[in-house]
């Protein structure tokens, strides 16, 4: 099944593009020319990739809000057609997590849409599920244990029934259950992301392992229907690191708020480390703060921190990123440095980068490099 997008333009120069850019990359263009009939497609139809020219503000406000509040395309990847650097704020607060700067060129547009591609394949096959009924056990914060089975599953979580839980926004709790047909046994944390009238609980994997994560993609490849091949992990520049994050040089930037997983490879050995996009520069790069809310993660920081380090003399390692879809929410990470009496300045840069100018962020960047009061540092 192809990737499906709708466009909202009016310029015929855009659509031309727009179209062979999108063909190319085998995504197909469903096009609007007003606000209303763009607004009544959204809240009706699915799309992997929304695209919006912002050239009237007002009307092109509109329309990224209903995205957000259509139940079919909350998750989708939004991009906005803007006219420079002065509405690039606007763009990302409106909710694009892509823009592409006018004049649009053919090459710019494609490489732009690499990442966008890579995002919408990995939010599709979060969000497709096998039927299977399994039991699963759930350990809420509280200490309750509740057991229940699925009535699907997937890459990105799985439905379960009678669950009785009592839903809070953000709830996390710990699910166990048996892989169908294999011996893997997973456990991993997992948020409510909906409950029904029929009793039913649809829940999201949100703390996952790179051993389960694989058995699970695995499992998830054997069952379900052939899909598209998925796009390889795109090759980055690393520029700036410290033990809570780093900022990666890419033309091709995943956006806010994107769930990454980083590979380090080298001869013989491969690290891979999980984190959130925390701060992102259209064409230029992005910030990645590294997941450590549990020890697990912490041990593996340390890993890839490790492997890093021991290499930056003599050998040049390959560092790979993937997308594993949006985070549904922005958590403020901050309580769990300071719990730990570190301050990193790298992520108190990239919490501030939203109220800087690209040029004035990596010219904070390039003070913190050469300064010697630096803490939570590592050296590469």
């Amino acid at each position: 099944m192809s990737l499906q997008s709708l466009v909202f333009c009016s310029d015929d120069k855009i659509l031309r593009v727009l179209r062979r850019v999108l063909s190319d990359l085998e995504i197909q263009m469903e096009h609007c020319l007003n606000a209303d009939s763009a607004i009544h497609k959204i809240t009706r139809q699915r799309f992997e990739a929304i695209i919006v020219d912002c050239t009237d503000h007002a009307t092109a406000s509109q329309i990224l809000t209903s995205i957000r509040n259509a139940p079919c395309n909350k998750r989708a990847v939004a991009v906005a057609i803007i006219d420079g650097q002065t509405a690039l704020r606007g763009a990302f607060e409106l909710g694009a997590h892509f823009v592409l700067y006018k004049p649009i060129s053919m090459e710019r547009a494609k490489t732009s849409f690499r990442a966008a591609r890579a995002l919408m394949k990995s939010e599709r096959r979060r969000n497709q599920r096998i039927p299977v009924q399994i039991p699963v056990v759930l350990y809420t914060q509280e200490g309750a244990r509740v057991n229940t089975v699925t009535s699907d599953l997937g890459e990105g979580g799985m439905a379960v029934q009678a669950a009785k839980l009592q839903r809070r926004s953000g709830q996390q709790v710990r699910a166990q259950f048996t892989l169908p047909d294999t011996n893997f046994d997973c456990d991993c944390q997992v948020e409510i992301a909906w409950e029904n009238t029929t009793r039913q609980s649809g829940i999201r994997f949100v703390e996952l392992t790179p051993e389960v994560r694989e058995k699970l993609r695995g499992w998830f490849n054997q069952h379900a229907a052939p899909a598209e091949v998925e796009d390889p992990p795109m090759a980055c520049r690393l520029t700036d690191l410290s033990t809570g994050g780093c900022y990666l040089d890419t033309n091709t930037p995943f956006p806010v708020r994107a769930k990454v997983i980083l590979s380090l490879i080298l001869p013989g050995a491969k690290v891979q480390v999980s984190g959130v996009v925390k701060v992102m520069h259209p064409e230029k790069g992005m910030g990645v703060e590294f997941n450590q809310s549990t020890d697990e993660q912490c041990g593996l920081v340390e890993d890839f921190l490790g492997t890093l380090s021991n290499s930056a003399e003599g050998t040049s390692p390959e560092l790979l990123v993937e997308p594993e879809g949006i985070q549904s929410s922005d958590p403020e990470d901050k309580e769990h440095w300071e719990s730990k009496g570190v301050y990193d300045p790298l992520l108190d840069l990239f919490r501030r980068g939203l109220d800087l100018t690209v040029e004035e962020f990596h010219s904070e960047m390039q003070k913190q490099r050469g300064s010697k009061a630096k803490r939570a540092t590592v050296s590469i």
